[in-house]
């Protein structure tokens, strides 16, 4: 069977840094499911599978085709239960919407202030005019004012995770005992952020370092294969 992942990179194609790819590589490396990573800039994707989307990931097993990272492992987990659940059941699956929403309302907007030069620098040329373009009408600024509030995001980033701080006070995942999607989601961003930008929004200790070093380490160091910027 042929399973592909379309995900997202800038001018070097060994650097993959989509969050949402990155939620659905832990997802995959989660199920034990073999799978090649194909890295896409931006102004390539509407080029994958015959315009099958505007975005990725975008997830090909064998003659199925799925978009988005949630939809993917829902479709992952019905569709390979004899291997480790994603989920954990119905209460796990709304737990990770719950997650799901939290960071990209709350966490996915303070990354981008943070890493959004980062980001664009790292890309070619083509695509550094779509972004530029794609973002500054997003945030109504230029790219390099927005960038202006990046040690200001970092200094409060942390206060924004205290709900995951409090969590992780009673079990060493937001999953439990183990990690579930809902981990991968929250990893997703943090992956994002570390392998654009590197800026140290976690400290060295805590809780929530400890956490993301975890992740890091989980199914044979799968989040290390990129290093941090």
């Amino acid at each position: 069977m042929t399973r592909i992942l379309y995900s997202l990179c800038g001018a070097d194609a060994h650097r993959p840094f989509s969050p949402h790819a990155w939620k659905v590589v832990m997802a995959l490396k989660h199920k034990g499911l073999e799978y090649t990573e194909q890295p896409t800039p931006f102004t390539q994707i509407p080029n994958l599978e015959n315009g099958f989307s505007k975005t990725v990931p975008i997830l090909r097993d064998g003659n199925e085709l799925i978009r988005d990272s949630f939809d993917i492992a829902v479709y992952l987990d019905e569709r390979y239960t004899d291997r480790p659940t994603l989920f954990g059941g119905e209460g796990g699956k709304a737990l990770s919407r719950f997650v799901e929403g939290f960071s990209q309302t709350v966490v996915h907007g303070a990354i981008a202030r943070i890493a959004i030069k980062s980001v664009h620098d790292t890309l070619g040329p083509a695509d550094q005019a779509y972004f530029r373009s794609s973002r500054e009408a997003i945030f109504g600024r230029s790219l390099e004012e927005v960038a202006a509030d990046r040690q200001r995001e970092i200094d409060t980033f942390a206060e924004k995770l205290k709900p995951v701080t409090h969590t992780l006070k009673f079990q060493p995942f937001l999953g439990g005992e183990a990690p579930l999607f809902a981990d991968y989601i929250l990893f997703g961003a943090l992956q994002w952020l570390r392998v654009t930008d590197g800026a140290d929004v976690l400290g060295k200790d805590g809780l929530l370092a400890s956490w993301f070093e975890r992740l890091l380490d989980l199914h044979d160091s799968a989040g290390r294969v990129v290093t941090a910027a």
